[in-house]
């Protein structure tokens, strides 16, 4: 490739097909962007490209993808078939590695902005390593996330994902290690643009959407279901299965009841009593330890009181995107 004041560079990945692309009139490139990342130096065109859609493998199939921490992905279709997909881990895997690099970072003379000292050969040395082990990681996580969405996208005709709270999942600090390094955000952002450019269509449940308490046989919404229960058995029809297994099945409902034929989640379906809790947000904001003017002991008005509901129908909790 050539670029201006920088002449002609070789490329470490082949460039013949865009070239080809190029010549043929299929493509042309609008600007090249140069940036330092991870240790490399990469090149980033900007082309606008004419190519045909995609047929997807199984447009009339629906999948729900249920994402989580033990098992990264549990897809379950509109068939009854379900697929999983195991967790790498990558973050565990390089941690001891990461350690004993950062204990070596610790012990070397590094930068101090207070008293201007500059870092030492050795400090950038073993900088260095340690970075490449961080490099490593995310580039393992990279290729394994789009491997993941890129096979979803090019196979099924909708792709039902719920729309998860990460930031504040992230506060979970037994969990949030884990779910940094599953990549919970970028599985929904890769998605949404591979199905759109696939011509296939994606829709993300409604945040309160409880796919882990509902049944996916009778549709009845259980209290409470802590995390640290597995397996999910039902009150009223006594099924027993997997709980990911069971919110996968959920979300692919989901699909179908965009149209009204929905299995789980109908207004008819059996509820089971919900006497604590809620399956959507009742506190928008944190109530004030100061004493509000007029009322003694900063007691909330009548219109402030938060009130608890009972369970709902969820037909409505789409989003289309």
């Amino acid at each position: 490739m050539t670029l201006p004041r920088l002449g002609t560079i070789r490329t470490h990945e082949p460039t013949h097909k865009l070239l080809t692309r190029v010549q043929a009139g299929t493509a042309r490139i609008l600007s090249a962007t140069v940036r330092h990342e991870r240790g490399r130096w990469f090149v980033a065109f900007q082309v606008e490209v004419k190519r045909d859609i995609q047929r997807v493998a199984r447009p009339d199939a629906a999948a729900g993808v249920d994402l989580g921490v033990k098992t990264l992905a549990v897809m379950a279709d509109s068939h009854g078939e379900i697929r999983t997909v195991p967790n790498p881990r990558h973050l565990d895997a390089a941690l001891k590695r990461l350690r004993r690099a950062s204990r070596v970072v610790s012990r070397r003379r590094g930068p101090d902005r207070r008293t201007g000292q500059k870092a030492s050969r050795r400090w950038e040395k073993a900088n260095a390593a340690r970075n490449r082990v961080h490099h490593r990681v995310a580039n393992l996580r990279a290729y394994a996330l789009h491997k993941l969405t890129t096979a979803v996208a090019a196979e099924y005709g909708t792709v039902v994902v719920e729309d998860l709270n990460v930031a504040g999942m992230l506060r979970n600090r037994h969990l949030a290690r884990h779910i940094a390094d599953a990549g919970f955000g970028e599985i929904r952002r890769q998605l949404t643009y591979k199905t759109r450019r696939d011509g296939c269509r994606i829709v993300a449940a409604d945040r309160w959407f409880p796919s882990s308490k509902t049944c996916s046989g009778c549709g009845a919404v259980k209290a409470k279901l802590p995390l640290h229960v597995r397996t999910y058995q039902c009150d009223v029809c006594g099924l027993v299965l997997d709980r990911d297994e069971n919110a996968a099945r959920n979300l692919a409902a989901l699909a179908a009841a965009a149209t009204g034929t929905g299995a789980a989640g109908d207004q008819d379906a059996p509820r089971v009593s919900k006497p604590r809790g809620a399956d959507h947000k009742t506190r928008t904001t944190r109530r004030s330890r100061k004493a509000t003017a007029g009322r003694a002991g900063g007691a909330p008005l009548p219109h402030q009181r938060q009130t608890e509901t009972r369970d709902r129908t969820h037909a409505e909790a789409l989003t289309l995107w």
